[in-house]
């Protein structure tokens, strides 16, 4: 696959103390992501490949197609954006992965979600 098309993912976090229970080791966070095509054409989501790590070091993989139930296309200068969640064992974790992507000529490559961290307010000094 390849990767010389430009489209850079952007992600911002949240904890959502209300539907977390720490006594019940259940940390729920929520995450926007901004994904921006600046290639010079379209491209679609086809998929998405999440590795999400807690603070034990459990690793969970997911996968499938799209997001949110969607396989937007971005046409060129646009951007997709959405709010999806995780839950897990501990107050600290970290996702990372990649989206698959194609072009109008059917042309697959990767975009990649960089590490980012996933963290109870105030947990980390």
């Amino acid at each position: 696959m390849t990767s010389h098309f430009n489209v850079p993912v952007e992600v911002e976090t949240f904890y959502i103390a209300a539907q977390s229970d720490p006594t019940a080791q259940r940390y729920v966070f929520a995450y926007t992501i901004t994904i921006r095509n600046h290639s010079e054409e379209s491209v679609q989501l086809l998929r998405r490949y999440w590795l999400i790590t807690d603070a034990n070091g459990k690793q969970t993989e997911v996968e499938g197609d799209g997001v949110v139930g969607e396989q937007p296309t971005l046409a060129p200068g646009s951007s997709y954006q959405y709010t999806s969640g995780a839950v897990l064992e501990t107050p600290v974790g970290t996702m990372q992965g990649h989206y698959e992507m194609q072009t109008g000529q059917q042309e697959r490559f990767h975009a990649a979600i960089p590490l980012f961290r996933l963290a109870m307010p105030n947990i980390l000094n």
